[in-house]
């Protein structure tokens, strides 16, 4: 027997319609803050994605060779092939530009609950402007799409990476201690990042408090513990920002996070995280910030923001909170009584189906009984059954799934029945 590739999966009906659900509110909702869709293929040239992140990610890549001898590999991600189709056909648009995506990526990683090898990620790009303004809509657009999917208890966090620069040159950190150190940051690995700021003769009190100033959600601590005349714009600027979550777009659940990094060299300024703490140590949903691959990738040097959602894990987290997804019942389902009513009955279902209402049939002639045990097993509100007594009437028999209720119908009459 051939089984699924390790890190995929198959969706069922009901599977496939709790997605369904959730695409379509966030595309709703992404096209209600101005944002456009748009596509890019399912694979790329390797070098697209080794010029952002380095060589060191092929390892974590589907990649290969196509029959010319090009380095291809399958996305792991849409970030870089959206800011690949701006540099190569967008750059001429009308700013700000502002895009949104869905999109299955695959990473060669280690399967776990929430985390696969081929997943779907939703997200969006805001080229063109660095306003607080515009970062302050584009964090509150994130926060939206999870509030609108269902989800009740999420978490929002903002950090600054300008600032946490700023606090690495207060304790004269060099930029190679402060990849390393980092990478501690980003998994909260705070006994760990003391103990390396000590390897790097980092004074015992100084280190403890870099710590506190990391975890700290006052705004004033890390004002004072910076002291850096050249940073008050860039906290004028932060302050902004949050003001306006808070008090314009009414995100309460929000607060400061300074260790936020999200790991990545390309990012710069405003950083932010959403979490689903029910999700335990899995629960981040979406992360973005304000970041520069333009001009990496060859185009004029634009000031550009966006976020990733992981809509795997969007989809647990609406589960584990026990959300209860809308359903796509069939509106009606068609049973001819015997084999002389089965042309009569294809007849109706199609007519039905021309006016827009979901119809199915019974294909497998089966008789009364076990086929609205059939329709019950698929949902379907209602039954019309065509039998040759009611036919010479021209009419048919509703059934209402839920009460049992049946009553004669004329054929011409259905569609407002259904309605």
């Amino acid at each position: 027997m051939y089984q699924i590739p390790r890190g995929t999966r198959d969706f069922t009906p009901e599977e496939m319609q709790k997605r369904i659900c959730l695409e379509d509110s966030m595309r709703n909702t992404f096209q209600t803050f101005g944002y456009r869709e748009i596509q890019t293929p399912m694979f790329e040239n390797l070098e697209l994605f080794t010029a952002k992140s380095g060589d060191g990610i092929i390892e974590e890549l589907y990649s290969f060779k196509d029959k010319s001898g090009r380095d291809l590999t399958l996305r792991p991600e849409l970030t870089a092939p959206v800011i690949r189709f701006y540099v190569e056909q967008l750059q001429m648009e009308p700013k700000p530009l502002k895009l949104f995506y869905f999109g299955n990526c695959f990473r060669y990683d280690r399967p776990q609950k929430g985390r696969y090898r081929e997943f779907r990620q939703a997200g969006c790009e805001i080229i063109g402007t660095d306003t607080p303004e515009a970062y302050a809509e584009l964090i509150a657009l994130a926060y939206t799409l999870l509030k609108n999917s269902g989800l009740k208890d999420i978490r929002l966090n903002i950090g600054n990476l300008n600032l946490l620069s700023a606090m690495f040159k207060k304790l004269k950190i060099t930029k190679e201690q402060q990849k390393q150190i980092t990478t501690f940051i980003d998994k909260s690995q705070y006994n760990e990042t003391l103990q390396l700021l000590r390897d790097f003769d980092v004074k015992n009190e100084d280190s403890e408090q870099f710590i506190e100033i990391l975890q700290t959600t006052d705004i004033k601590k890390i004002k004072e513990y910076i002291k850096d005349e050249q940073t008050k714009k860039e906290f004028d600027f932060f302050e902004k920002i949050l003001q306006l979550i808070k008090d314009t777009f009414k995100i309460k659940n929000c607060q400061i996070k300074m260790g936020i990094v999200r790991g990545l060299d390309y990012y710069k300024g405003i950083v932010f995280e959403i979490d689903a703490p029910s999700l335990g140590a899995e629960k981040q949903l979406a992360g973005g910030g304000a970041y520069e691959l333009i001009s990496l990738f060859g185009g004029k040097e634009t000031q550009t923001a966006g976020f990733a959602i992981g809509f795997d894990r969007t989809i647990i987290a609406l589960e584990t909170e026990n959300y209860q997804f809308p359903t796509a019942p069939i509106k009606t389902y068609v049973i001819p009584v015997n084999e002389d009513m089965i042309e009569k009955s294809m007849e109706i279902t199609q007519k039905l189906r021309n006016q827009g209402i979901t119809a199915d049939i019974d294909l497998l002639r089966r008789g009364i009984s076990k086929s609205l045990k059939y329709a019950s097993s698929i949902n379907a509100e209602k039954t019309i059954i065509v039998g040759p007594k009611e036919l010479e009437q021209n009419s048919v028999t509703l059934r209402d799934m839920k009460t049992g209720k049946q009553e004669t119908v004329k054929i011409e009459d259905i569609h407002e029945f259904l309605k």
